[in-house]
């Protein structure tokens, strides 16, 4: 998914430290909104009247390019900024029970595939990732349980397509490393943020970069294809000088991948309870960082693949990174309390927090859960929110989307369907006017301003779900 639009301009320019102006004297909306990295957000989830059991979700779906996520909701540590369905270690062999409920839950999806009728031959996974927490959280026997899970319960070849793994400095050992090349990783994610360690600390990630740099080296010792490095934008006493000196130490290392993270503040979080928040200054701040770290990208010849991702070209391998919008797919096969799974007629997953206290009951109620023949919590997909999830999971990519392959799934053309969104987006220029017409692709400006595009894409029962949603 490489784009060569990264230098072209369309609309009214904006300077770096302000809002596009528009024709009418209006500015606007501020860049960092909210992160899209699922449509429907999962606080529009709710309980599913009557638990609809899989095997009746799964019917008639296609099932031959499924994608298989696997959540591990365990970290050494809590960042500041972390709102990810995730606690703090694992006492009493709990990673033991996890992995026992993990095991029944595939072993009942599989069975829901199956359906009792067709054929297994049908069910082909052509991509998989473990995410979490961290999922090398896990020993390296653990890991092998893990891969075996999905090898032997849910028939996913791992050796035989892309794997994409997270990881931390601390958790990146060499036998884990080992372990994850041996069982056919292709990627391997590992979140810095910074190499500063002052500004590691700001973020409440207590991290040295020498100890970052360590674990780098094994990575690249594991000789897993793709290196993937995120490195975030906006903490506290970060400068243009700072930055710079975070994204230097990043590509000596000459990742296949980069990262660029702006910084959010949500409720509950460490950050969050300091009482932290969003003003105009800050994403100006923001702003500006976040095109210092793109040009310096563009410029080292990485190819922007979205408003976060950077990729080298020639690496070879297709990125499967949380946000490169392959999870809004359907046919994704979500495993684990925190995984969400999608059929092309609902989301589903189980209940979520940010609490500590409330993720723990969450994660125990799972590791006790004997039956996992239901869906519990998620979101019917009718035609317009099916719509408006194509749009935005294309138009966020900096390829764009073809217009022609969304009249054929659709039958209508997306000026039909959104008018009122892209006659906005194109008056604050962020479309990119300079493209093929068949193509429907955003300006460098409208990149940059995706956490505010995005959410102008919801939908107005889907904004009105999340605004009843009570955090917890």
């Amino acid at each position: 998914m490489s784009t060569t639009s990264a230098t072209t301009t369309a609309g009214p320019a904006a300077t770096p430290d302000t809002a596009t102006a528009v024709t009418d004297g209006t500015a606007a909306p501020r860049p960092y909104e909210s992160y899209v990295y699922a449509y429907p957000h999962k606080t529009a989830y709710r309980p599913l009247p009557g638990r609809p059991a899989l095997r009746e979700l799964w019917a008639g779906e296609r099932k031959d390019a499924l994608s298989l996520y696997l959540h591990i909701p365990f970290c050494e540590v809590r960042c500041g900024f972390c709102n990810l369905f995730t606690r703090i270690g694992a006492p009493d062999e709990l990673t033991t029970r996890y992995l026992d409920a993990l095991d029944r839950q595939a072993t009942a999806v599989r069975d829901a595939l199956a359906g009792g009728q067709e054929g297994t031959d049908a069910i082909r996974f052509a991509a998989a990732a473990f995410g979490g927490g961290t999922p090398t959280f896990l020993d390296a026997g653990e890991l092998e349980r893990l891969c075996d899970i999905a090898e032997r319960r849910m028939g996913a070849d791992l050796r035989a397509v892309p794997l994409s793994v997270e990881t931390s400095p601390a958790t990146a050992t060499a036998d884990r490393l080992a372990v994850l090349a041996g069982r056919g990783a292709t990627r391997l994610s590992i979140g810095v943020q910074s190499f500063v360690d002052a500004e590691a600390r700001a973020a409440v990630r207590p991290q040295r970069r020498a100890d970052v740099e360590a674990a780098l080296g094994r990575i690249r010792d594991a000789r897993i294809p793709v290196l993937n490095i995120d490195l975030i934008y906006g903490i506290d006493g970060q400068t243009e000088r700072t930055w710079g000196h975070s994204l230097d130490a990043a590509l000596a290392w000459r990742p296949e991948e980069l990262y660029l993270y702006p910084l959010y503040i949500r409720p509950l979080t460490g950050l969050g309870r300091l009482g932290a928040g969003s003003d105009a200054a800050w994403d100006a701040q923001r702003l500006r960082l976040y095109r210092q770290g793109r040009d310096r990208l563009l410029a080292e010849g990485y190819e922007q693949v979205s408003m976060r991702m950077f990729r080298r070209p020639g690496t070879g391998t297709p990125s499967q990174g949380a946000d490169d919008y392959a999870c809004q797919t359907d046919g994704m096969i979500g495993l684990g309390c925190g995984a969400r799974s999608y059929t092309s007629r609902l989301h589903y997953s189980f209940d979520y927090a940010v609490d500590m206290r409330e993720i723990r009951t969450i994660i125990d109620t799972y590791t006790a859960t004997e039956d996992f023949s239901h869906a519990e919590v998620g979101r019917r997909v009718d035609e317009d929110e099916a719509r408006r999830r194509h749009l935005l999971q294309s138009l966020l990519q900096a390829q764009g989307m073809e217009v022609a392959g969304y009249r054929e799934r659709f039958g209508s053309e997306p000026a039909e369907d959104f008018p009122a969104e892209l006659d906005r987006f194109a008056e604050l220029g962020w479309l990119d006017t300079g493209t093929d017409p068949g193509l429907l692709r955003l300006s460098p400006e409208g990149l940059a301003y995706s956490d505010a595009l995005g959410p102008a894409l919801f939908s107005p029962a889907v904004r009105a779900a999340m605004a009843a949603y009570e955090v917890k």
